[in-house]
C-alpha cells in the first residue's frame, strides 16, 4: 500500500499541530509509523487521501457502532444544520435525548449534556464531591477517563499508591486526592476504605476496562463495589463512555443488572459528533446549578447538531436491535482469532464484551493494568504493521479495544482472519 500523500500531510501538519495530530495516539508513535490520512468512510470502510480502502476495526474509537455515514444519520445532521448549527439555548432535541437515556438506563433520573467524556467524568466527581462534602477519590489503575488533572495518575504498584500525576503540568496537589487501587481486586479497595472511607467522595470505574485494552470485570466485582458505596455513603460512577450502547443497549449496567449513582456517557450516543453526558439519581443531579451549588456549564453542550445525530442512533439501535448479530459476529471474530494464534503458538490472551475484543500478545491471563503490561509490544507492532499492510485498520496501540459495528459483513470478518493468517506467518 502507498501512502505518499498521507506521508506528505503528515509532515505538513507537524508544523503546525503539535506531533502533527490533535490525539497522541493517532500519531502511530507506538507502531513506529506514520498514519495514514482518512478522507471518507462508508459502511464498515474507510479510505485514505492515497486511495487505500481499509476494514475499520476502530470506529472512532468505538462511536460508529452502526457504521460510517449511515443514511438516516447522515439525513438527519443534514435536516438540522440547515436549521442552524448551535444557539446556546434550550432546545425540544435536549429533551428528547434525556428521555431517550433515563429511559434506556435504569438508573437514570436526570442528565445533563456535555461536550465530551472528559466533560462528563470532569463533571461528575465534581458533583459527587459537592454531594458528599468530602474530598478523595478512588479510580482503578490503567482505566482512563479522560484528561481530567485529578485523574491523571500512574498506575500505582499497590492499592494504597496514592495519586502521583501522569502529565507534565499537573501539580501534585492537584492529584493528591487521588487514591489508585487495582481492577478486578476488592481486596485493594478494602484496604483504602479501611482507614479512608469517612473521606473518599466517590469510587469512578470502567465496568469494563477498555483503556488498557478490553477487560471484563471478573464475577462479583462490580457488585462488591456496589455493596461497598451503599454502605459507605460513597458515589459509585460508571465511566460507560465507552460502554455506553456498547455492550448492551443502555450498557455495561444494563448487561451486568448493576446501578450506579452517575453514570458519564459519550461516544456511542453522538452517533459520531463530540457529545459527552453525566446523570444519575435525582438527588444527587439536584446539586447542579441552577438548582444546587455545583457549577457546570458549557456553551455548545445539548447542541442541536450532536443531539439529532444521538437521538438517532439511539432509535436505530432500538429499533433494529443489532447487538445479537453484534454479538455473533464479534465472537466469530474474536474466535477465529485465538484459533490462528493458537496454531501459530503465538503466546497470547483473547477478551471481549459484546462488540469490544482485545488480542494481548502474552501468556498471561489479563484482568488488570499489571497483566496487561506484561504484553509483548514489539510483537503487536509487528501484527499491527503487517494488519495495516492488508487492508486491516487497528488501533495503533497494544492497549486500546477493537470495536465490530452492525456494518461489519461476513466478507468483512472472513478478509480479516484472511489478514490475520497472513500477518502471524511473517511474525
Amino acid at each position: 500500500m502507498a501512502h505518499t500523500t498521507s506521508q506528505k500531510l503528515f509532515a505538513r501538519a507537524r508544523k503546525v499541530i503539535p506531533g502533527g495530530v490533535n490525539s497522541p495516539v493517532r500519531a502511530y508513535r507506538s507502531v513506529n509509523l506514520e498514519p495514514p490520512f482518512i478522507i471518507r468512510g462508508r459502511g464498515s470502510k474507510v479510505y485514505d487521501v492515497d486511495g487505500n480502502e481499509y476494514i475499520d476495526y476502530v470506529g472512532s474509537w468505538g462511536p460508529m457502532i452502526l457504521g460510517h455515514a449511515h443514511p438516516a444519520i447522515v439525513y438527519a445532521v443534514r435536516e438540522r444544520v440547515a436549521r442552524g448549527a448551535s444557539f446556546g439555548a434550550p432546545t425540544i432535541l435536549e429533551i428528547e435525548m434525556a428521555e431517550e437515556l433515563c429511559e434506556a438506563l435504569p438508573s437514570l433520573e436526570m442528565v445533563r449534556m456535555v461536550n465530551s467524556g472528559t466533560e462528563a467524568t470532569m463533571s461528575a466527581i465534581r458533583l459527587a464531591r459537592g454531594y458528599t462534602g468530602r474530598n478523595k477519590i478512588i479510580k482503578f489503575a490503567g482505566c482512563y477517563h479522560g484528561h481530567v488533572d485529578s485523574l491523571l495518575v500512574e498506575a500505582g504498584s499497590g492499592a494504597t499508591t496514592l495519586g502521583v500525576p501522569d502529565s507534565a503540568g499537573v501539580p501534585a496537589e492537584f492529584t493528591s486526592n487521588t487514591l489508585s487501587a487495582v481492577y478486578n481486586d476488592l481486596n485493594s479497595v478494602d484496604e483504602l476504605l479501611a482507614t479512608l472511607s469517612n473521606e473518599i467522595a466517590a469510587i469512578i470505574v470502567e465496568p469494563v476496562a477498555g483503556n488498557m485494552g478490553t477487560i471484563p470485570p471478573q464475577p462479583g466485582f462490580l457488585e462488591g463495589l456496589r455493596e461497598r458505596c451503599t454502605k459507605t455513603g460513597i458515589v459509585l460512577i460508571f465511566d460507560e463512555v465507552m460502554t455506553g450502547f456498547r455492550v448492551a443497549y443502555g450498557g455495561a449496567q444494563v448487561l451486568y443488572n448493576i446501578q450506579p449513582d452517575l453514570t458519564c456517557l459519550g461516544k456511542i450516543i453522538g452517533g459520531g459528533l463530540p457529545v459527552g453526558a453525566f446523570g444519575g439519581r435525582r438527588e444527587i443531579m439536584e446539586h447542579l446549578a441552577p438548582l444546587g451549588g455545583v457549577y457546570q456549564a458549557g456553551t455548545l453542550s445539548g447542541n442541536p447538531l450532536a443531539m439529532a445525530a444521538g437521538i438517532e442512533t439511539l432509535r436505530t439501535l432500538k429499533t433494529d436491535n443489532p447487538y445479537p448479530e453484534l454479538e455473533k459476529s464479534s465472537a466469530y471474530l474474536g474466535d477465529g482469532i485465538n484459533t490462528l494464534l493458537t496454531e501459530h503458538d503465538i503466546p497470547h490472551y483473547c477478551t471481549r464484551v459484546g462488540s469490544m475484543l482485545c488480542t494481548y500478545f502474552t501468556a498471561t491471563s489479563v484482568h488488570n493494568y499489571e497483566a496487561a503490561k506484561t504484553s509483548d509490544c514489539e510483537r503487536f507492532k509487528r501484527f499491527f504493521t503487517g494488519m495495516l499492510k492488508r487492508g486491516i485498520y487497528l488501533a495503533p496501540s497494544q492497549f486500546e479495544a477493537g470495536f465490530v459495528s452492525a456494518a461489519h459483513s461476513q466478507d468483512d470478518l472472513d478478509l480479516t482472519l484472511e489478514a490475520v493468517k497472513a500477518t502471524l506467518a511473517k511474525i
